[in-house]
Order: C-alpha cells, then structure tokens, then sequence
C-alpha cells in the first residue's frame, strides 16, 4: 500500500530550524486513524499552520499531520456561545464567522492564523490574561485520538488529567479531533484603546499595575535597545469593547463588521543587513515619538493582529531567520529580572524592533502551560553565531528569578533548563506513559527537551 507521507522540509515561523519532515494531511477520521497507524513513520507529532515559531511542530526524519484538512464546524449553540469544531479550524475562520454573530475569541495571541488544535496545544494567551487567563480555560472539553486510533473525551471534570496534559501538552499526548470554545459576547467589532507613552520600565509597570483591574486588555510595546534612564521606555495600550456609541458615523452603520482594509506583504526574504541596531534604532525612535498619549477606537485586527496584515513578515529577518524569546518573571522579581534581561540584550545589540511586555494573572491548570502570574517579555531576536551563547546568558537569567520560556517559541531551552523551568514535568510525563506508552507522539523539540 502507497504510504500517506511524503518528504518535505519545514519550518515554524521563526524560519529555523529547517528540516525534512515526512508529512501526512489526512482529511478524515479515517484518514487520520490510518495515518497514525501506518508504521512507517517512528513516531508523528500533528501540526497546525506552522505558526509556532520553534521546532514544537517539527519532526526530523519522521511524521507529521497536518490538521488543516478537517475544518469543518461541528454545532453552535447561541445560548452559551459555545462553538464546537474540528481542530484545523484556524481562529481567522471563527472569526469570519461569528463576529458578524455578535461573538469572538475569548483570549487570542498575537495572531489569528493558528488552528483550533494548536492555540489547545500550545494554550495561547493574550492581552487579557490578566483577567480572562488562557486559551484552554475557555475550551468546555475536547476529543482526543490516541496512538491506538481510540478516541477519547475529556474535560476539566472528565478524564481531567489528560485534559490538562493536552492544553499545553504540545500536541504530545494524541492528536485533537476537535473541540467545543466557549466564545464571548461583543456587540461591535471596535476597542476603545488608550495609549499612554512611558519614559521607562518602572513607569510602564506601574501603568500595568494602576489598570490591570480597570482595563480588560493590556500590552506594551518597548524598546528594547534604549539604555540608562530610558530603559524599558514603552508605549502602553489598554483596551476595552467599544460601543455602537463609541463608533464614528461610517463604522456605526455596521458595528459588527470592520472597514475594510487592504494587507501588504513581503515578497521576498531582506537581506541579513537590513535589521541592524541602527535601523531599529531608528524605528524604536519613530515608534515611541508617533504614539503620544491619546484615546483612540480601532478594530480588532489593528489593535490585536497589527502584524497579520503584513503577510511573510517574518521575512523580514531574512533566510537566516529569527527565534522569539519569551520571557516570564514572578511578580516579586520581575523588575529585576526584566531589568537584567533588558541590559543584557541592549548590550549585544541584538536588533529586535518587536518587543512586547504584558501582565499575566492566574496560572492554568495546564501541566506543560506557560504563564503564571507577573509579566512577560518577548523579544524577536535575528539568527546570528552567537545566538546561543546569549540565550543561555538570557536563561541563566531567567533561572536567578524563578522564570519560565515558552515552549511555543522555544527553539534553543536546554533539557536542564526546561526541567527546572516546569516543575510539573513528571506529572505530565505520567499521563503520556499512560496514554501513550508506545511514544508514538513525539516531535524534534520533545527529543531536544528530554521529554521522550
């Protein structure tokens, strides 16, 4: 019989690693259930759009499955708000779908073109974590096809544990079928932001700290290569709904749907030398001085997914790609923590023009999900030879104050760091061996982390 998998080389969006994968997209129960039991792959790990930046959804010389073939809705309930889907749905067509409705996300990252199935196994957050907490707090439970082709329910208060395994689990316990989200009521598809423009860190986390409890969304830009008396200086922006009263005349005539707008994209990869420490330099500067303090009412895809409507921008970085570093620190050391990390980056030079800083709330009951609460930095920092050497630095930062990487940027964690970094490992690693005592779920970060 002809195999499901053919060769192919993938990356996530940070470009790198690169490697040859063999990749099965099967568009059925059947489909899938064949692909998961076809032996010639060692073992498979699924994949959703690739948006992960690392090698969370690689598999170096075996099998992946794409979920992007099983895209169907499956029922709605308008009562509870609560959709349920098949996991390669992509948050982009839940959106499409319901902010018409009245309805949308309840937490997103920074982008909408992630799968159903991927925001559950990497439990996305967003601006609204300080409030709301992750994406797998909203999920009210999901079907999950083990190794053998079974297929298992399970919910916080139904097989909680291997519910819990899941969200975060970075697709290391079975591959979801799909799942029921409970969705949040909108009534325009508008934010009424506020920005406030901060002259350095400690200014910008006690903006965070003044509105956290007022404000249901929260981020900060920063610069990241400002040093001195500037450093952490930051253009904060807090949120809320809008109303049909907030809206100007044009918007109002339809709340619930968006001007439209027209995307632009990166045709080709730039060459290493365009991001350099001046040239971010200069846009850090542009960036700070173009958003005085003011009040302001934007659509969601301004104020939530600026970067989605420049399509490959991750070219920007060029063939040698990028990883993203995100940071997390406990609220009784992240001043400290955040300051030390901010040196150590200004001091390499590192050109990341995209640095977000964010509160985070309570942590999940996710036993591989990242935040818990205090703050989080993420860092877009260029491929470069000595790339490692300053991530352990950055690591090595992190471990001093109790902080913790994510596993859905993670490309360059080592084994010890990340064990030290997840006390809940063992737990999670007793659930795998239960449901998965063959390893057939196993992916090229897992290999790297000594989690198989």
């Amino acid at each position: 019989m002809a195999t499901m998998y053919h060769p192919q080389t993938l990356s996530g969006w940070g470009l790198a690693p690169a490697e040859r994968c063999h990749v099965a997209a099967p568009d059925t129960l059947a489909a899938l259930r064949a692909a998961l039991a076809e032996d010639s792959q060692p073992n498979v790990i699924p994949r959703g759009l690739g948006r992960a930046y690392g090698d969370s959804s690689l598999n170096q010389a075996s099998g992946v499955i794409e979920q992007t073939g099983r895209d169907a809705f499956l029922a709605f309930d308008p009562g509870a708000g609560v959709v349920e889907c098949e996991a390669g749905v992509s948050l982009a067509t839940i959106i499409e779908r319901f902010q018409p409705r009245g309805w949308f996300l309840p937490t997103t990252p920074g982008t909408k073109f992630v799968t159903l199935g991927g925001a559950i196994a990497a439990d996305v957050h967003g601006k609204n974590h300080h409030r709301d907490g992750s994406f797998g707090q909203a999920v009210v439970d999901l079907k999950l096809m083990l190794a053998d082709g079974s297929i298992v329910e399970c919910s916080p208060v139904q097989q909680g544990d291997l519910f819990w395994a899941t969200v975060g689990g970075m697709g290391l316990t079975g591959v979801i079928v799909s799942a029921r989200l409970r969705l949040i009521p909108v009534e325009t598809a508008y934010y009424n932001v506020t920005y406030r423009r901060t002259r350095d860190l400690d200014e910008a986390l006690a903006c965070f700290a003044d509105t956290d409890r007022t404000f249901r969304y929260s981020v900060a830009w920063i610069d990241c290569l400002a040093r001195g008396k500037s450093l952490g200086r930051s253009v904060v922006m807090l949120a809320d709904h809008a109303r049909p009263a907030d809206l100007a005349s044009r918007a109002a005539e339809d709340p619930l749907r968006p001007l439209p707008r027209r995307d632009k994209s990166i045709p080709v990869h730039f060459p290493a030398l365009a991001l350099n420490r001046f040239s971010v330099r200069a846009f850090n500067a542009l960036y700070y001085w173009a958003h005085p303090d003011r009040r302001q009412v934007v659509d969601f895809d301004t104020f939530f997914y600026p970067l989605d409507r420049v399509r490959h921008w991750n070219r920007i970085y060029g063939r040698r790609g990028f990883v993203q570093y995100q940071a997390l620190f406990p609220p009784e050391t992240s001043r400290a923590g955040l300051i030390e990390l901010l040196e150590r980056v200004a001091q390499s030079g590192r050109a990341s023009f995209l640095a977000v800083l964010k509160s985070s709330g309570p942590a999940s009951p996710g036993m591989l999900s990242y935040l818990f609460p205090g703050h989080t930095l993420a860092l877009d920092l260029p491929r470069t030879p000595d790339l490692e050497s300053i991530a352990r630095d950055l690591d090595a930062i992190l471990l001093r104050h109790g902080g913790r990487l994510y596993l859905a940027k993670d490309s360059l964690m080592t084994p010890e760091t990340f064990r030290r970094m997840y006390p809940r490992l063992d737990e999670f690693l007793a659930v795998k061996g239960r449901v998965d005592p063959g390893r057939r779920f196993a992916s090229s970060q897992a290999r790297r982390l000594g989690i198989v």
